[in-house]
């Protein structure tokens, strides 16, 4: 393949965006693809963001800012969020299941639907554009959180082949891509900035979702290079949740002048609130800014009815919510949970992103003494508002006194990074350039079950066998060292998995007999109904097997089971249209 291009997707909860550059040209810069879209329901016009909202008509569906304003009036025809679904391993992300709690008259699509529709209309957009240099041919990389496991990779894979993505395109962790743009922003005098032996802390609070990443400035024969070396976990707390206590705000505004919202409004309502969030926290912001309630009818409100939002009000409610002073000690607090919830997805009950932050550090910090960060990069929406960035500041320059953290210089345009990052690099592979190292952000183990006598009623106890470290490169394999086990075929097998983010220290082949919650989560499971193997009969259904691992270029871990008695190998795949 002859791509003429490198092109960068970043594949937002709130926004996504395409930027590109030239590898005909070293010299050339990365720009920002417009994209056509509907901003209103007959007027089409390019943007450089795409609003990851996707309104359902009777008989068609739009993506774009028309779809995101409309999701203000009619939320139960407009899919938002879908990307935080993808890792949402309680709900078959194959079904059709969005929007969410829709009536039964609209039409649904799946997580992974939506996640294509918005590649196609990115990639239509590239091809509308540049009719001579098809997008099927260009490098492409695609932006993922760092926090995604491998089945939530896998599923953007899926999305992305669906929608005719180049055979051998790339997945790249978003907030490396933001490295990568600041990198981009910054040329050859980003080593004036970073030192051998510092510490990166990259914040990236977006709309959905915040992750936290640490990269470290190690040395390699005489030069500097760059390796990620920790990952968070998926946190489900953004910008939606402003938007929500924005919202919040509102409503108790309206119950001050006497007026009842319903639960409709409540959701319109939160949606009408992100445009006044964003304005109020912009630098150049109003003193308040007007929220209006569509009517209901008389029982309800008999009109339309507006109310005033303040700018001191919502920015001390946000910065209080959700980066409240605490200290480096403190953790999220976990909320006491009725017996029944809904399936939606599991937002964190502790939206305060500073403990959160203090957990991660704290969290790494057992397993590896050199967390402490020296410098850090904001990205994400959120970070436009120079208040949320200046708490965070503030409050490890007193968590890490004796040598506070530093902001890195650069870096501006939080709306284009990630996108931008993802172009850098792919331009990066073929032209030459510094590179993040870092392989998988998650160590992989299989849960063996102990042999014993067993005790009616009680399950046998569960061991976790480390098949994948922390760390393991991608487009690399492995055979795992230990003992054999026991496979089942011939019938219809469920293979627990779980991983880690923090225990840096596990090799395959080591067995965890006991571990916290905290340590390992248990992920999408492998099943599978494997064929018996002709020449094997133990009597017991059960086949010996030792393990061969691999991450794909894509970061999507396989595992393979290798018999010890024959030459039969069986390929476990990750259960990801299952419940």
């Amino acid at each position: 393949m002859n791509a003429k291009y490198a092109i960068g997707i970043d594949l937002g909860t709130t926004n996504s965006a395409l930027a590109y550059r030239s590898l005909e040209d070293e010299s050339s810069t990365v720009e920002c693809l417009s994209i056509p879209q509907l901003v209103d329901e007959a007027t089409e016009e390019g943007r450089t963001t795409l609003p990851s909202f996707i309104y359902i008509g009777e008989d068609y569906w739009s993506a774009g800012e028309w779809a995101r304003r409309r999701s203000a009036e009619v939320p139960a025809r407009t899919v938002a969020t879908a990307k935080s679904w993808l890792c949402h391993s309680r709900v078959n992300r194959h079904d059709p299941i969005l929007p969410w709690g829709a009536p039964d008259d609209v039409k649904k699509i799946s997580p992974v639907e939506a996640s294509k529709r918005y590649l196609q209309h990115l990639s239509g957009a590239w091809n509308k554009r540049f009719p001579d240099a098809p997008f099927s041919e260009q490098q492409v990389v695609l932006t993922v959180p760092a926090s995604f496991d491998a089945s939530a990779r896998e599923l953007t894979q899926q999305a992305a082949v669906e929608a005719a993505f180049p055979e051998h395109f790339i997945m790249l962790e978003e907030p490396q891509s933001a490295v990568y743009a600041w990198l981009n922003d910054a040329g050859a005098n980003w080593r004036k900035q970073l030192n051998k032996d510092d510490t990166l802390l990259v914040c990236d609070v977006g709309g959905g979702t915040t992750d936290f990443s640490l990269v470290r400035v190690e040395e390699e024969d005489g030069d500097l290079v760059l390796r990620r070396v920790a990952v968070g976990n998926h946190i489900l707390v953004g910008g939606d949740n402003m938007d929500l206590l924005t919202a919040h705000l509102a409503q108790q505004a309206f119950a001050e002048k006497g007026v009842k919202v319903d639960a409709w409004q409540s959701t319109a309502l939160w949606h009408a609130c992100r445009q006044a969030k964003e304005s109020l926290l912009s630098p150049e912001g109003p003193e308040t800014h007007p929220v209006t309630v569509l009517g209901r009818g008389r029982s309800v409100i008999g009109g339309n009815i507006s109310v005033d939002l303040n700018r001191q009000q919502v920015s001390n409610a946000l910065l209080e919510g959700f980066f409240p002073i605490c200290e480096l000690s403190d953790r999220p607090c976990r909320a006491q949970l009725s017996g029944f919830r809904e399936l939606g997805l599991p937002y964190e009950h502790d939206t305060a992103i500073t403990r959160h932050l203090a957990a991660f550090l704290g969290m790494h910090a057992r397993s590896d003494a050199a967390v402490r960060p020296t410098h850090v990069l904001f990205n994400g929406g959120v970070f436009k508002s120079a208040i949320f960035k200046n708490r965070l500041m503030e409050l490890m320059a007193g968590w890490f006194s004796d040598a506070p953290p530093r902001l890195l210089d650069g870096h501006e345009d939080l709306d284009h990074a990630v996108a931008t990052g993802a172009a850098f690099y792919g331009a990066s592979k073929q032209q030459g350039g510094v590179r993040i190292r870092g392989g998988t952000a998650r160590a992989y183990y299989l849960g063996i079950e102990t042999a014993g006598l067993a005790i009616p009623g009680a399950p046998r106890p569960l061991n976790a066998f480390c098949v994948v470290p922390v760390g393991m490169e991608e487009g690399t394999e492995l055979e795992v060292p230990g003992e054999a086990f026991g496979l089942v075929t011939g019938e219809d097998a469920h293979f627990r998995v779980l991983s880690s983010a923090v225990r840096r220290q596990d090799k395959p082949g080591d067995m965890l007999t006991s571990w916290t919650e905290d340590e390992l989560q248990e992920t999408d499971s492998l099943e599978a109904a494997l064929p018996v193997a002709e020449g094997i009969d133990d009597g017991y259904g059960y086949v010996p097997v030792r393990f061969e691992s691999r991450v794909t270029e894509l970061g999507i871990f396989e595992l393979w089971c290798v018999s010890t008695m024959t030459d039969h190998r069986w390929k476990l795949e990750f259960s990801v249209r299952e419940q």
